[in-house]
């Protein structure tokens, strides 16, 4: 498993190393809060974009033209931050966000718990 998390995230790096300047240390940041809340998630690209997989997909990110985003992966996650997530809502199941309005550290974190309880309890089913 080492090395294919090792591939994932090289091919992250990748991605991350052709995103523009602006939105790169933003996303940068992203990757660190989800990777720190899930330490044994994986790194993959999946649908052209980074993501992280444990028990299933977790949650996706990726830069735009002019925003970044963030992909939750679950509408029952969606719903229970639904009042959080208002602000960035730009469509369904993606938040949108820049560098100078970023997403709450704080939220990101619960997002990616829910998401890994949620995907714990699947897998357990």
């Amino acid at each position: 498993m080492a090395d294919a998390m090792n591939s994932g995230s090289a091919h992250v790096d990748a991605y991350l190393a052709d995103v523009p300047p602006k939105f790169r240390t933003a996303l940068q940041q992203l990757r660190r809060t989800i990777r720190a809340t899930a330490p044994d998630a994986e790194e993959v690209i999946s649908y052209g974009m980074p993501a992280f997989r444990q028990n299933g997909m977790l949650v996706y990110y990726g830069a735009f033209k002019d925003h970044c985003s963030f992909f939750v992966g679950s509408s029952k996650v969606r719903r229970k931050f639904s009042d959080a997530l208002k602000p960035y809502e730009s469509g369904k199941g993606t938040l949108r966000f820049t560098p100078k309005v970023p997403l709450p550290k704080g939220l990101v974190t619960r997002i990616v718990k829910a998401r890994l309880s949620e995907n714990a309890a699947r897998r357990a089913r």
